[in-house]
């Protein structure tokens, strides 16, 4: 087995193709390895049993991290029966690759111990808070993941194992100088071309298109004119803010809900601080020496304190509230101004803290928050009004089912009435999801496309509300020939065109090739253009495909060609000069490494797939069945 890897990683064919590709192992997280069952097991690999519960850990695991990420988007997606079964298959096939790289690293004598898994975590610098673990956003984070503290452990310790066997093979494919040299050269070659272009639009205005021909062409490609399902709408819209407008308050109003909410309006007790900062226990003592002896506090923390911030205001950090004040001012217990502190120890050194001043508890005025309470008092009259609206036109809507006419009286307000469209051009005032889910559904359309019945309320972002009915429907279907004649037409005459620059091109290729092109190309009123410089973009370009597919020039002679633009006109190409590419000494020690990384994939794959075409692998009765 060993050899044919040796083999796989040092192929040519297979590193100038994975050159620059670096290895991505997607992990899939697993629970406990000692969750047992009752024997109604997922898969044996070489004897060894991945139980049920294993499967349905990992498998619920992959699920919650994927509502995670998706949202919304994801109950489609758990909906669909099919695509549940395949991330479950796809689950197991993870778990059965995992095991087999674990027995594997047992063979090799790897293992990952406890200790390892702990220090891996707390290394990891997304868990970290200026440089050191920090738990609480350790366990946020794998909770936001989906992932409990016992399997996110064990996918770490998966992950540790992964990279040890791929540590164990990162030396046995290796890349030859001349390897790296000969790739750089054939990546970073340069190609001379000369284009001439045969315009396939001037080409398509020449065409003349015969009504047999259109209706062969519309007979055989009607699935390319289907019209999709299309709706026309009335609705009613209703908005929080605009009830905003239509709302009074009143000064009892203001007064009656700043009684009832005097605790919101109250200002804390504040109290004013100054700190000297030192280094030192011994630096603090000998600084409160001086204090004690009458020297000023403003003049020693210019001086001498450490935190630069503080300092340059004689040490005063200004009024705090409780909820502002940091721990170890607290600690320092001072409640008389004028008050210092002794040594106070923190996590920035040692301080001497002093209350400069103290500012009771009072109670703001009235008149000082009588805009900020109108503002709110008015935002929820607002709101009561709006609820208010939308329990009433939903009565009236579910009552008179037949139209929208009794939902208009009670909302007080006209139905808007749109034009058709359909659901991928809804009216931005109605493009909200939960509206285009209701429209779209099928439960508002009578039978055979007549008016069906009203919708409840469908509340959207923004405390804006709608009460839809659909009154029209079209379904989906071809489209008659007559109103897509035009298009049909164009279309036909694009595909004369494109046959007609393809028979021209070959041609024009075929007289190049033998030395008659020049005349050949001013007959056909072409010529090429000046000479410009290619290089491989690999994006996939067909133009771009082409002209690097062609062999070299020899004896100075051009190498001619042709091919496709982007607008797919037929291009000519005449290929004057290849150059090959180079680097330099420090870009390509950078190029060998990522080839060396290529190889190390290849190698790695070619185990997986080994260790699978070796292992003895058994389905259980549990892959097939979720719990």
């Amino acid at each position: 087995m060993m050899d044919s890897l040796r083999a796989a990683a040092n192929h040519v064919v297979l590193k100038i193709i994975l050159a620059l590709i670096i290895l991505s192992f997607v992990l899939t997280g697993v629970g406990n390895y000692l969750i047992g069952g009752s024997g109604d097991y997922a898969a044996k690999v070489n004897g060894q049993v991945i139980e049920r519960a294993r499967l349905e850990q990992a498998f619920q695991s992959e699920r919650s991290r994927m509502q995670q990420q998706l949202g919304d988007q994801f109950s489609a997606l758990a909906g669909n029966e099919g695509y549940m079964q395949q991330l479950r298959r796809q689950t197991l096939s993870q778990l059965i690759d995992n095991m087999l790289l674990d027995q594997y690293a047992e063979k090799l004598g790897l293992s990952i111990s406890d200790d390892q898994v702990k220090d891996a975590i707390r290394k990891a610098p997304y868990f970290q808070t200026n440089g050191q673990f920090d738990n609480a956003k350790y366990l946020d984070l794998i909770t936001r993941m989906g992932y409990s503290a016992d399997n996110y452990a064990q996918s770490m310790r998966q992950q540790l194992v992964n990279q040890q066997v791929i540590q164990a093979f990162g030396h046995s494919g290796f890349v030859l100088p001349a390897e790296s040299d000969a790739m750089a050269a054939l990546m970073l070659q340069e190609r001379d071309v000369r284009l001439a272009t045969i315009d396939l639009k001037a080409l398509q205005a020449k065409q003349s298109v015969s009504d047999d021909e259109l209706s062969a062409y519309y007979e055989q490609n009607k699935n390319s004119f289907i019209a999709p399902e299309q709706v026309q709408v009335s609705y009613i819209p209703m908005d929080a803010a605009a009830m905003q407008g239509k709302v009074t308050v009143s000064d009892a109003d203001i007064s009656s809900y700043y009684e009832q909410h005097k605790s919101s309006f109250g200002q804390p007790e504040r109290k004013n601080y100054s700190v000297i900062q030192l280094k030192t226990e011994a630096e603090a003592k000998a600084v409160l020496d001086e204090l004690n002896k009458g020297a000023d506090f403003a003049k020693l923390a210019a001086e001498k304190s450490t935190d630069i911030i503080s300092k340059r205001n004689g040490g005063e950090l200004g009024w705090l509230e409780p909820d502002t004040t940091a721990d170890e001012l607290k600690q320092a217990d001072l409640t008389e101004k004028g008050q210092t502190s002794g040594v106070v120890k923190s996590s920035v050194g040692y301080l001497i803290v002093r209350l400069n001043d103290i500012e009771a508890e009072k109670l703001k005025p009235l008149s000082e928050v009588h805009d900020a309470i109108a503002a709110k008092v008015k935002q929820e009259k607002g709101l009561d009004a709006y609820f208010a609206l939308q329990q009433k036109v939903s009565e009236a809507a579910t009552n008179d089912n037949e139209s929208l006419a009794s939902a208009e009286e009670a909302a007080g307000v006209k139905a808007v009435q749109t034009a058709w469209f359909t659901r991928d051009n809804v009216p931005a005032e109605l493009n909200f999801k939960p509206v285009v889910q209701a429209v779209f559904d099928g439960s508002l359309i009578g039978e055979n496309g007549t008016p069906g019945s009203n919708s409840d309320v469908i509340t959207v972002e923004g405390d804006r509300a709608f009460v839809v009915r659909v009154t029209g429907h079209k379904a989906e279907g071809v489209e008659p020939f007559d109103k897509v004649k035009e298009r049909v037409a164009e279309l036909v005459k694009r595909n004369k065109a494109e046959q007609a620059a393809k028979l021209q091109g070959e041609k024009l290729l075929t007289e190049l090739k033998q030395g008659k092109g020049d005349q050949a190309l001013q007959a056909a009123g072409l010529s090429f253009g000046a000479e410009q410089k290619m290089t491989r973009s690999g994006q996939g370009v067909q133009l771009e495909e082409s002209v690097f597919a062609l062999p070299h020039p020899q004896q100075g002679k051009p190498v001619y060609g042709m091919s496709q633009d982007r607008q797919d006109n037929v291009v000519l190409i005449a290929l004057d000069t290849v150059k090959p590419g180079s680097l330099s000494a420090e870009e390509m020690k950078t190029f060998s490494d990522k080839m060396q990384e290529g190889s190390v994939g290849v190698t790695f794959d070619s185990l997986l797939a080994n260790l699978r075409k070796d292992a003895k692998i058994k389905m259980g009765s549990a892959e097939q069945q979720p719990q």
